[in-house]
């Protein structure tokens, strides 16, 4: 037997370190790539666009897409590929037409982000070469505070885009709290045996609204690095890049940072992936209307994921004590303040006009009145 193991782990350990090695090179490949375009405007923001759609479809495919790949694996994956996708071509086609070739649904119009990049700092283009490290390490970080930060033109558009973050998550953790307080003892009840063929149904016109929304909030993340107002072969590959994307994001199942998703409580269910992308969708959808500044829709997710987890663990109906579900909410948390704190060190390399100084005195202001307004609009 332990031959047979031996036999076993010794070809697994060299895939691994072969993977490993691969991942590198294109790690020091890339930001290579990423050195020799900046100084050409017109190349750098097409590497720097196809370096963010990479990173961000691969880091936030646990946020719409995650309980959608993990409650579908007994599809094939060019089914869920051509569904998605549609969708995907839909929702930014839409925007393209009606916000005069704006792809971002007005999120680059916010005040601070308007203005498209005449010329690129190296760092804006390696931005999302950092993005793809932390997603290798299976950090669920905001793909918004990364990308998007490194081109804010002030310290007050970085603090409302973290107050409106920050809303998030409080809302979704709270949300995830109450509902599945009160519904985690039902579902266990009743949520047995194999769901029925209309639970599937459901899930897949949930899943297909929520991508739509959130493609609302976070298709300015990648598309930052275009021109606002795109032509319509500019915009075609857009369009094109990210599709093929997401072809391979269903073919490897969700890759490295899926984890993040199926080490929760009976994720794969579908009934509990199309509750907790309703409720996701509902809050998405609430902070779209309520401004147009960017947000992290990773801290809503993983704030909704961890307020879920705790409620299950206080009812006893999931596979975690509470313990372990306040570690794993405190876990992601910290990851995502991992690249908070990163994103910020970017922006500040990146901007001549930000320093540290002004970042400590306006963000805490700007994140204080974005608290309040938020309470305040709740009738709080």
């Amino acid at each position: 037997m332990k031959k047979l193991i031996k036999r076993f782990s010794f070809p697994v350990s060299l895939w691994l370190q072969k993977d490993e090695k691969s991942f590198l090179t294109f790690v020091i490949a890339a930001f290579m790539l990423a050195m020799f375009a900046t100084p050409y405007p017109q190349f750098a923001m097409w590497v720097g666009f196809l370096f963010a759609a990479y990173a961000a479809v691969a880091n936030d495919s646990i946020q719409t897409l995650g309980t959608f790949i993990a409650s579908n694996q007994d599809k094939k994956w060019w089914v869920l590929w051509i569904f998605i996708g549609g969708i995907f071509l839909c929702t930014v086609g839409y925007s393209w037409y009606n916000y005069n070739g704006d792809v971002s649904h007005g999120r680059l119009m916010a005040k601070g982000f308007e203005i498209a990049p005449k010329k690129f700092h190296f760092l804006q283009i390696a931005a999302p070469i950092f993005l793809l490290i932390l997603t290798r390490l299976r950090m669920p970080v905001s793909t918004t505070f990364i990308l998007l930060t490194s081109f804010a033109t002030a310290p007050a558009a970085i603090g409302k885009v973290l107050a409106k973050s920050m809303s998030g998550y409080i809302l979704a953790f709270f949300l995830g709290v109450t509902v599945f307080l009160i519904i985690s003892k039902l579902a266990k009840k009743y949520f047995v045996g194999e769901a029925k063929f209309g639970w599937t149904i459901a899930q897949w016109i949930t899943s297909g609204t929520l991508w739509s929304v959130w493609l609302m909030q976070d298709a300015a993340n990648i598309a930052v690095y275009l021109p606002r107002d795109m032509v319509f072969a500019e915009f075609m590959g857009f369009a094109m890049v990210v599709f093929i994307g997401l072809g391979l994001l269903f073919y490897y199942k969700g890759g490295r940072i899926q984890k993040i998703v199926t080490e929760k409580s009976v994720i794969t269910d579908v009934r509990f992936a199309t509750i907790v992308d309703f409720i996701y969708c509902i809050i998405l959808f609430y902070f779209k209307l309520y401004s147009s500044v960017p947000m992290s829709t990773t801290w809503v997710f993983i704030g909704l994921l961890g307020g879920r987890e705790v409620a299950m663990a206080i009812r006893k109906t999931g596979d975690h004590s509470v313990g372990h579900s306040v570690k794993l909410l405190l876990k992601d948390f910290s990851y995502a303040m991992i690249g908070l704190f990163i994103s910020i060190a970017i922006a500040i390399g990146v901007n001549d006009q930000l320093s540290l100084t002004s970042m400590m005195e306006t963000i805490p202001s700007e994140f204080a009145s974005g608290i309040t307004k938020f309470f305040s609009k709740l009738g709080l």
